[in-house]
């Protein structure tokens, strides 16, 4: 299947400098991570490999702390607040949630983010000229959860109801305002479910197919994502279509997934980034990347399990089927 490439700005990302200082001989560099995701998750794995190619091997010259949040985020705090007395040289934090906790115990430490807007939620000032000490990845997702609810939408015929799950700690209600009224321009009814622990999930998405929801728009959220098995068995259950934020999950067996890949943001920007405040790259002055590369997966033995034929025309312009 082929593969489209999108153009978008990366925040000035060409006037990086060429070449970030090279590790110091005998130096232990010390690394702490606050992620919805454990570290055995494959972004995590892809991560670790690439650090490795660009010198920063753990266990020679590299320590890494780490701390998941995916089902306790109500611990975010805390852990962050370890990490920071750690005395690590940069921060992995992944998600609004994540992101907040740690900028909130530290002023000083370098912070690699990723999540869903790092403009729109504060974290930096621009894209180009981030300031402070947080930097990282921003995932554009206010736009591309509209485009999966377009392409929900043209993936179930007749369409009249459908939900979003959303994160409470990841989508704004601005967001959510804006994804009722292109779906109610598309003649399309869209209730909206939030959750803010993993333990309210599958009662929302009851909640959902009682009222009367024929498809699923899984809005880009980390904790989402690190409990994405509980919505693919309750979707499968409720034999309820539904899109979600990464490329991955439907190779997992959700119905479809659009996006960037988390495996290659991980591997091929986040450690870049990541081997430059290592080395001591400023987190102020480097630009805040965005995905470029986006693909659309469809998985047809998910869509016949649960009874449904995809159109034709939408199979046709996959990046990749399953079958």
């Amino acid at each position: 299947m082929r593969r489209r490439s999108f153009i978008t700005l990366i925040g000035g990302a060409l006037a990086w400098p060429v070449a970030a200082r090279a590790q110091q001989a005998g130096r232990t560099y010390r690394l702490g991570a606050l992620t919805p995701s454990p570290r055995s998750a494959p972004q995590m794995i892809a991560l670790f490999d690439e650090l490795r190619q660009l010198g920063f091997i753990e266990g020679q010259n590299l320590t890494v702390d780490w701390r998941t949040y995916g089902q306790n985020i109500e611990r975010v705090f805390e852990f962050a607040t370890e990490l920071s007395k750690s005395q690590v040289d940069v921060i992995v934090a992944g998600g609004d949630a994540g992101i907040r906790a740690v900028r909130q115990v530290t002023s000083t430490i370098p912070i690699l983010g990723l999540t869903e807007d790092m403009v729109r939620s504060g974290m930096v000032r621009s894209l180009a000229r981030p300031g402070g000490n947080i930097t990282g990845v921003s995932l554009l997702a206010t736009e591309l959860d509209g485009k999966r609810q377009d392409i929900l939408i043209e993936a179930v015929p007749a369409l009249r109801r459908m939900a979003a799950l959303a994160d409470n700690n990841a989508t704004e209600p601005r967001q959510l305002q804006a994804l009722q009224v292109a779906a109610r321009a598309r003649g399309v009814e869209l209730s909206i479910h939030q959750v803010a622990k993993p333990g309210e999930i599958a009662a929302a998405l009851e909640v959902a197919k009682k009222a009367d929801a024929a498809a699923l728009n899984v809005l880009a959220s980390p904790l989402l994502f690190a409990n994405r098995q509980i919505i693919l068995d309750r979707a499968a259950a409720l034999r309820l279509p539904a899109i979600y934020q990464w490329p991955e999950v439907a190779e997992q067996g959700g119905f479809v997934g659009y996006g960037p890949r988390v495996v290659q943001l991980f591997r091929d920007v986040m450690a870049r980034q990541l081997a430059k405040l290592l080395r001591g790259a400023n987190p102020s002055d480097l630009p805040v990347e965005q995905p470029t590369k986006f693909e659309l997966v469809i998985n047809l033995r998910t869509a016949k399990a649960i009874g449904h034929e995809v159109p034709a025309g939408l199979v046709l312009r996959a990046d990749k089927v399953i079958e």
